[in-house]
Protein backbone atom coordinates (compact mmCIF):
# COMPACT_ATOMS: atom_id res chain seq x y z
CA UNK A 1 0.00 0.00 0.00
CA UNK A 2 1.58 3.21 -1.04
CA UNK A 3 2.22 5.95 1.63
CA UNK A 4 3.15 3.52 4.45
CA UNK A 5 6.24 3.08 6.40
CA UNK A 6 7.81 -0.31 7.12
CA UNK A 7 8.49 -0.99 10.93
CA UNK A 8 9.41 -4.44 10.75
CA UNK A 9 8.24 -7.36 10.56
CA UNK A 10 6.39 -10.60 12.57
CA UNK A 11 6.19 -13.69 11.67
CA UNK A 12 7.49 -13.25 8.13
CA UNK A 13 4.66 -10.76 7.31
CA UNK A 14 5.77 -6.88 7.03
CA UNK A 15 4.47 -4.55 9.09
CA UNK A 16 2.99 -0.91 7.66
CA UNK A 17 2.15 2.01 9.27
CA UNK A 18 0.33 4.25 6.38
CA UNK A 19 0.98 7.69 6.90
CA UNK A 20 -2.76 8.97 7.87
CA UNK A 21 -2.23 6.61 10.65
CA UNK A 22 0.94 9.12 11.91
CA UNK A 23 -0.98 12.04 11.49
CA UNK A 24 -3.93 10.77 13.47
CA UNK A 25 -2.37 9.92 16.20
CA UNK A 26 -0.96 13.25 16.41
CA UNK A 27 -4.07 14.59 16.38
CA UNK A 28 -5.43 12.33 18.81
CA UNK A 29 -1.98 13.88 20.83
CA UNK A 30 -2.86 17.30 20.39
CA UNK A 31 -6.68 16.99 21.24
CA UNK A 32 -5.49 15.48 24.63
CA UNK A 33 -3.08 18.27 25.23
CA UNK A 34 -5.83 20.71 25.05
CA UNK A 35 -8.27 19.02 26.80
CA UNK A 36 -6.26 18.16 29.82
CA UNK A 37 -3.03 18.81 29.59
CA UNK A 38 0.35 16.87 28.89
CA UNK A 39 -0.80 13.76 31.31
CA UNK A 40 -4.33 13.26 29.26
CA UNK A 41 -2.73 13.45 26.20
CA UNK A 42 0.04 10.90 27.10
CA UNK A 43 -3.22 8.83 28.54
CA UNK A 44 -5.10 8.92 25.53
CA UNK A 45 -1.61 8.30 23.18
CA UNK A 46 -1.08 5.11 24.98
CA UNK A 47 -4.53 3.89 25.13
CA UNK A 48 -4.68 4.17 21.46
CA UNK A 49 -1.51 2.73 21.05
CA UNK A 50 -2.58 -0.47 23.02
CA UNK A 51 -6.32 -0.67 21.32
CA UNK A 52 -4.05 -0.94 17.83
CA UNK A 53 -1.93 -3.42 19.14
CA UNK A 54 -5.21 -5.49 19.37
CA UNK A 55 -5.65 -4.46 15.90
CA UNK A 56 -2.68 -5.79 14.73
CA UNK A 57 -3.12 -9.07 16.65
CA UNK A 58 -6.90 -9.44 14.75
CA UNK A 59 -4.98 -9.10 11.80
CA UNK A 60 -2.33 -11.49 12.46
CA UNK A 61 -5.30 -14.00 13.73
CA UNK A 62 -6.55 -13.91 9.95
CA UNK A 63 -2.46 -13.97 9.27
CA UNK A 64 -1.42 -16.90 10.61
CA UNK A 65 -4.32 -18.81 10.04
CA UNK A 66 -4.29 -18.04 6.01
CA UNK A 67 -0.96 -18.89 6.59
CA UNK A 68 -1.87 -22.66 7.92
CA UNK A 69 -3.86 -23.26 4.26
CA UNK A 70 -0.74 -22.35 2.48
CA UNK A 71 -1.75 -18.55 1.49
CA UNK A 72 0.81 -15.99 1.51
CA UNK A 73 0.92 -13.24 3.84
CA UNK A 74 2.97 -10.52 2.64
CA UNK A 75 2.19 -7.83 4.86
CA UNK A 76 -0.51 -6.22 7.27
CA UNK A 77 -1.11 -2.48 7.05
CA UNK A 78 -2.22 0.07 10.19
CA UNK A 79 -4.95 2.69 8.59
CA UNK A 80 -6.73 5.39 11.64
CA UNK A 81 -9.75 2.62 10.52
CA UNK A 82 -7.97 -0.26 11.23
CA UNK A 83 -5.88 -2.46 9.77
CA UNK A 84 -5.54 -4.35 6.35
CA UNK A 85 -3.81 -7.79 6.03
CA UNK A 86 -2.78 -8.48 2.51
CA UNK A 87 -3.07 -11.91 1.55
CA UNK A 88 -1.95 -13.49 -1.95
CA UNK A 89 -5.43 -14.73 -2.22
CA UNK A 90 -8.73 -15.91 -0.77
CA UNK A 91 -9.44 -19.25 -0.23
CA UNK A 92 -12.63 -20.54 -2.62
CA UNK A 93 -13.11 -23.08 -0.25
CA UNK A 94 -15.44 -21.89 2.17
CA UNK A 95 -14.43 -24.02 5.22
CA UNK A 96 -11.50 -22.29 4.76
CA UNK A 97 -12.22 -18.90 4.64
CA UNK A 98 -15.10 -18.90 7.02
CA UNK A 99 -12.12 -19.92 9.70
CA UNK A 100 -10.06 -17.26 8.77
CA UNK A 101 -12.38 -14.71 8.22
CA UNK A 102 -13.91 -15.37 11.82
CA UNK A 103 -9.88 -15.69 13.66
CA UNK A 104 -9.29 -11.97 13.46
CA UNK A 105 -12.81 -11.33 16.29
CA UNK A 106 -11.74 -14.67 17.94
CA UNK A 107 -8.37 -13.15 18.94
CA UNK A 108 -10.17 -9.80 20.01
CA UNK A 109 -12.76 -12.25 21.83
CA UNK A 110 -9.41 -14.08 23.58
CA UNK A 111 -7.96 -10.82 24.54
CA UNK A 112 -10.83 -9.31 26.38
CA UNK A 113 -11.52 -12.91 28.01
CA UNK A 114 -7.81 -12.17 29.58
CA UNK A 115 -8.42 -9.18 30.81
CA UNK A 116 -11.56 -10.22 32.43
CA UNK A 117 -10.62 -13.60 33.64
CA UNK A 118 -6.99 -12.48 35.13
CA UNK A 119 -6.60 -9.03 35.08
CA UNK A 120 -10.40 -8.63 36.89
CA UNK A 121 -11.88 -6.62 34.61
CA UNK A 122 -15.15 -5.35 34.71
CA UNK A 123 -16.81 -3.96 31.44
CA UNK A 124 -20.88 -3.61 32.71
CA UNK A 125 -21.89 -0.56 30.87
CA UNK A 126 -18.47 0.74 29.10
CA UNK A 127 -18.89 -0.45 26.00
CA UNK A 128 -20.43 3.15 25.43
CA UNK A 129 -17.42 4.93 27.65
CA UNK A 130 -14.54 3.71 26.72
CA UNK A 131 -13.28 7.45 26.36
CA UNK A 132 -13.91 7.86 29.40
CA UNK A 133 -11.13 8.67 31.25
CA UNK A 134 -12.25 8.25 34.87
CA UNK A 135 -12.67 4.36 33.78
CA UNK A 136 -9.48 2.30 33.98
CA UNK A 137 -7.27 1.84 30.95
CA UNK A 138 -7.47 -2.04 31.41
CA UNK A 139 -11.38 -1.92 31.53
CA UNK A 140 -11.44 0.20 28.59
CA UNK A 141 -9.48 -1.99 26.93
CA UNK A 142 -11.35 -5.09 27.14
CA UNK A 143 -15.01 -3.18 26.04
CA UNK A 144 -12.71 -1.97 22.84
CA UNK A 145 -11.55 -5.74 22.18
CA UNK A 146 -15.07 -6.56 22.78
CA UNK A 147 -16.68 -3.95 19.95
CA UNK A 148 -14.09 -4.66 17.65
CA UNK A 149 -14.87 -8.20 17.54
CA UNK A 150 -18.81 -7.34 17.49
CA UNK A 151 -18.44 -4.87 15.02
CA UNK A 152 -16.05 -6.80 12.44
CA UNK A 153 -18.82 -9.17 12.40
CA UNK A 154 -21.16 -6.62 10.55
CA UNK A 155 -22.04 -8.54 7.29
CA UNK A 156 -20.40 -6.45 4.80
CA UNK A 157 -17.08 -6.28 2.80
CA UNK A 158 -14.59 -6.03 3.81
CA UNK A 159 -15.29 -6.45 7.31
CA UNK A 160 -14.58 -10.19 8.73
CA UNK A 161 -18.19 -10.50 8.57
CA UNK A 162 -18.52 -10.29 4.77
CA UNK A 163 -16.35 -12.61 4.60
CA UNK A 164 -17.94 -15.13 7.07
CA UNK A 165 -21.49 -14.52 5.37
CA UNK A 166 -19.61 -15.23 1.87
CA UNK A 167 -18.57 -18.55 3.33
CA UNK A 168 -21.83 -19.49 4.59
CA UNK A 169 -23.40 -18.65 1.42
CA UNK A 170 -20.56 -20.16 -0.62
CA UNK A 171 -21.31 -23.69 0.61
CA UNK A 172 -24.76 -24.15 -0.85
CA UNK A 173 -24.41 -21.33 -3.40
CA UNK A 174 -20.69 -21.67 -5.19
CA UNK A 175 -18.24 -18.85 -5.05
CA UNK A 176 -18.97 -16.01 -7.10
CA UNK A 177 -22.80 -16.44 -6.37
CA UNK A 178 -22.21 -16.02 -2.96
CA UNK A 179 -19.85 -13.12 -3.46
CA UNK A 180 -22.31 -11.10 -5.31
CA UNK A 181 -25.25 -12.17 -2.94
CA UNK A 182 -22.84 -10.77 0.37
CA UNK A 183 -21.72 -7.71 -1.70
CA UNK A 184 -25.12 -6.49 -2.08
CA UNK A 185 -26.09 -7.30 1.52
CA UNK A 186 -22.52 -5.32 2.29
CA UNK A 187 -24.20 -2.53 0.37
CA UNK A 188 -27.01 -2.32 1.87
CA UNK A 189 -25.10 -2.21 5.25
CA UNK A 190 -23.22 0.86 4.00
CA UNK A 191 -26.20 2.81 3.34
CA UNK A 192 -27.39 2.24 7.18
CA UNK A 193 -24.22 3.09 8.27
CA UNK A 194 -23.87 6.30 6.49
CA UNK A 195 -27.59 7.28 7.46
CA UNK A 196 -26.77 6.91 11.05
CA UNK A 197 -23.67 9.03 11.19
CA UNK A 198 -25.75 11.60 9.44
CA UNK A 199 -27.23 12.11 13.02
CA UNK A 200 -24.61 10.38 15.55
CA UNK A 201 -21.04 9.44 14.31
CA UNK A 202 -19.57 11.28 10.92
CA UNK A 203 -16.65 8.82 11.04
CA UNK A 204 -19.37 5.81 10.22
CA UNK A 205 -19.78 8.26 7.17
CA UNK A 206 -16.72 7.68 6.04
CA UNK A 207 -16.55 4.01 6.58
CA UNK A 208 -19.67 3.49 5.32
CA UNK A 209 -18.39 4.64 2.20
CA UNK A 210 -15.58 2.88 2.48
CA UNK A 211 -17.31 -0.75 3.06
CA UNK A 212 -19.40 0.20 -0.30
CA UNK A 213 -16.55 0.49 -2.72
CA UNK A 214 -14.60 -2.53 -1.27
CA UNK A 215 -17.98 -4.53 -1.59
CA UNK A 216 -18.56 -3.43 -4.94
CA UNK A 217 -14.43 -3.82 -5.40
CA UNK A 218 -14.54 -7.70 -4.29
CA UNK A 219 -17.87 -8.44 -6.35
CA UNK A 220 -15.81 -7.17 -9.40
CA UNK A 221 -12.32 -8.93 -8.92
CA UNK A 222 -14.17 -11.78 -8.00
CA UNK A 223 -16.71 -12.01 -11.56
CA UNK A 224 -13.16 -11.15 -13.47
CA UNK A 225 -11.52 -14.29 -11.86
CA UNK A 226 -14.55 -16.38 -12.30
CA UNK A 227 -14.71 -15.59 -16.31
CA UNK A 228 -10.70 -16.19 -16.44
CA UNK A 229 -11.38 -19.79 -15.73
CA UNK A 230 -10.43 -21.86 -18.84
CA UNK A 231 -9.78 -19.16 -20.57
CA UNK A 232 -6.53 -18.93 -23.02
CA UNK A 233 -4.20 -15.66 -21.99
CA UNK A 234 -4.29 -15.03 -25.45
CA UNK A 235 -8.17 -13.96 -25.44
CA UNK A 236 -7.33 -10.93 -23.19
CA UNK A 237 -3.90 -9.94 -24.26
CA UNK A 238 -3.00 -6.59 -25.90
CA UNK A 239 -1.20 -7.46 -29.08
CA UNK A 240 -0.84 -3.49 -30.59
CA UNK A 241 1.39 -1.97 -28.07
CA UNK A 242 4.45 0.67 -27.80
CA UNK A 243 7.43 -0.78 -26.35
CA UNK A 244 10.96 1.13 -25.35
CA UNK A 245 14.69 -0.52 -25.78
CA UNK A 246 16.81 -0.04 -22.56
CA UNK A 247 19.05 2.15 -23.94
CA UNK A 248 16.64 4.82 -25.74
CA UNK A 249 16.06 8.33 -24.30
CA UNK A 250 13.60 9.37 -21.91
CA UNK A 251 12.75 12.08 -24.43
CA UNK A 252 11.99 9.00 -26.60
CA UNK A 253 9.67 7.55 -23.88
CA UNK A 254 7.82 11.21 -23.27
CA UNK A 255 6.98 11.36 -26.91
CA UNK A 256 5.78 7.96 -27.37
CA UNK A 257 3.71 8.72 -24.16
CA UNK A 258 2.24 11.78 -25.76
CA UNK A 259 0.79 9.65 -28.79
CA UNK A 260 -0.66 6.49 -27.43
CA UNK A 261 -2.63 6.01 -25.06
CA UNK A 262 -0.56 3.88 -23.18
CA UNK A 263 0.43 4.30 -19.11
CA UNK A 264 3.02 1.85 -18.65
CA UNK A 265 5.49 1.11 -21.69
CA UNK A 266 7.19 -2.47 -21.76
CA UNK A 267 10.96 -2.52 -21.88
CA UNK A 268 12.80 -5.45 -24.65
CA UNK A 269 16.19 -6.51 -25.39
CA UNK A 270 17.56 -6.94 -28.96
CA UNK A 271 16.17 -10.30 -28.89
CA UNK A 272 12.62 -8.78 -28.29
CA UNK A 273 12.51 -10.17 -24.48
CA UNK A 274 10.60 -8.28 -21.70
CA UNK A 275 13.39 -7.16 -18.87
CA UNK A 276 11.54 -4.46 -17.32
CA UNK A 277 8.15 -1.83 -17.25
CA UNK A 278 8.33 2.11 -18.20
CA UNK A 279 5.65 3.93 -16.39
CA UNK A 280 4.10 7.32 -16.53
CA UNK A 281 5.60 8.02 -12.83
CA UNK A 282 8.80 7.21 -13.65
CA UNK A 283 8.73 9.20 -17.08
CA UNK A 284 8.27 12.21 -15.35
CA UNK A 285 10.13 11.16 -12.02
CA UNK A 286 13.07 11.19 -14.77
CA UNK A 287 12.20 14.53 -16.44
CA UNK A 288 12.80 15.92 -12.88
CA UNK A 289 15.61 14.26 -11.49
CA UNK A 290 17.47 13.12 -14.36
CA UNK A 291 16.61 15.43 -17.46
CA UNK A 292 15.58 13.87 -21.18
CA UNK A 293 18.87 12.41 -21.53
CA UNK A 294 18.52 9.91 -19.09
CA UNK A 295 18.46 6.32 -20.14
CA UNK A 296 15.49 4.14 -20.34
CA UNK A 297 17.20 1.26 -17.96
CA UNK A 298 18.18 4.01 -15.36
CA UNK A 299 14.47 4.45 -14.32
CA UNK A 300 12.49 1.08 -15.73
CA UNK A 301 10.67 -1.17 -13.19
CA UNK A 302 12.76 -4.76 -13.79
CA UNK A 303 9.61 -6.18 -12.23
CA UNK A 304 7.61 -7.10 -15.33
CA UNK A 305 6.37 -10.85 -14.44
CA UNK A 306 5.71 -12.52 -17.45
CA UNK A 307 3.48 -15.77 -18.78
CA UNK A 308 3.48 -18.45 -21.79
CA UNK A 309 1.43 -17.95 -24.25
CA UNK A 310 -0.35 -21.44 -23.69
CA UNK A 311 -0.59 -20.63 -20.38
CA UNK A 312 -4.57 -19.99 -18.74
CA UNK A 313 -5.80 -16.15 -18.75
CA UNK A 314 -6.63 -17.30 -14.65
CA UNK A 315 -2.70 -17.67 -13.97
CA UNK A 316 -1.97 -14.22 -15.22
CA UNK A 317 -5.01 -12.51 -12.95
CA UNK A 318 -3.37 -14.38 -10.19
CA UNK A 319 -0.35 -12.33 -10.77
CA UNK A 320 -1.95 -9.10 -11.43
CA UNK A 321 -3.96 -9.88 -7.61
CA UNK A 322 -0.35 -9.97 -6.25
CA UNK A 323 -0.12 -6.35 -7.56
CA UNK A 324 3.32 -7.16 -8.12
CA UNK A 325 3.57 -4.88 -11.53
CA UNK A 326 -0.02 -3.24 -13.38
CA UNK A 327 0.52 -5.75 -16.42
CA UNK A 328 2.03 -9.36 -16.84
CA UNK A 329 4.27 -9.71 -19.82
CA UNK A 330 2.70 -12.69 -22.60
CA UNK A 331 5.94 -14.49 -24.06
CA UNK A 332 6.25 -17.01 -27.08
CA UNK A 333 8.56 -20.24 -26.72
CA UNK A 334 11.40 -18.10 -27.09
CA UNK A 335 10.81 -15.68 -24.91
CA UNK A 336 9.66 -13.02 -27.16
CA UNK A 337 7.09 -10.04 -25.68
CA UNK A 338 4.10 -11.10 -27.91
CA UNK A 339 1.42 -9.34 -25.65
CA UNK A 340 0.13 -7.84 -22.48
CA UNK A 341 -2.29 -8.40 -19.57
CA UNK A 342 -4.12 -6.01 -17.47
CA UNK A 343 -7.17 -6.29 -15.15
CA UNK A 344 -8.19 -3.36 -17.54
CA UNK A 345 -8.08 -5.79 -20.28
CA UNK A 346 -9.58 -8.63 -18.23
CA UNK A 347 -12.58 -6.50 -17.62
CA UNK A 348 -12.72 -5.27 -21.36
CA UNK A 349 -13.16 -8.75 -22.50
CA UNK A 350 -15.72 -9.78 -19.96
CA UNK A 351 -17.99 -6.42 -20.49
CA UNK A 352 -17.90 -7.41 -24.31
CA UNK A 353 -18.42 -11.41 -23.85
CA UNK A 354 -21.37 -10.76 -21.49
CA UNK A 355 -22.34 -8.26 -24.71
CA UNK A 356 -22.58 -10.96 -26.95
CA UNK A 357 -26.09 -12.25 -27.63
CA UNK A 358 -23.93 -15.78 -28.07
CA UNK A 359 -21.37 -15.53 -25.60
CA UNK A 360 -18.91 -16.51 -27.52
CA UNK A 361 -15.18 -15.91 -26.73
CA UNK A 362 -13.42 -13.49 -27.78
CA UNK A 363 -10.01 -13.75 -28.85
CA UNK A 364 -6.63 -11.81 -28.60
CA UNK A 365 -7.31 -7.91 -27.93
CA UNK A 366 -6.01 -5.65 -30.22
CA UNK A 367 -5.97 -1.77 -30.01
CA UNK A 368 -5.69 -0.07 -33.04
CA UNK A 369 -5.47 3.15 -31.27
CA UNK A 370 -2.18 2.40 -30.14
CA UNK A 371 1.13 2.71 -32.06
CA UNK A 372 2.70 -0.24 -32.93
CA UNK A 373 5.36 -2.33 -31.01
CA UNK A 374 9.45 -0.96 -32.63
Amino acid sequence: MGWSLNIGKIAGTAVRIHFTFLLFLAWIFIAGYASGGAATAWGTLLFIVLVFACVLAHEFGHILTARAFGVPTPDVTLLPIGGVARLERIPEDPRQEFLIAIAGPAVNVVIAFFLIVFAGVDITGQIGVVENESISLVDRLAAVNLFLAVFNLIPAFPMDGGRVLRALLGIRLGFVRATEIAASIGQVVAFALGFIGLFSNPMLIFIAIFVYLAAASEAHMVALQAASRGVPVTAAMMTQFAMLMPDAPIEEAVQTLLRTSQGEFPVVDGAGKPIGLLGRADIIRALKELGPNARVAEVMSPELPTIGASRCLSDAFNVLQRKTAPAVAVVDSQGKLVGLVTAETIGEMLMLQNARPDGARLGPWNRPQTSPGH
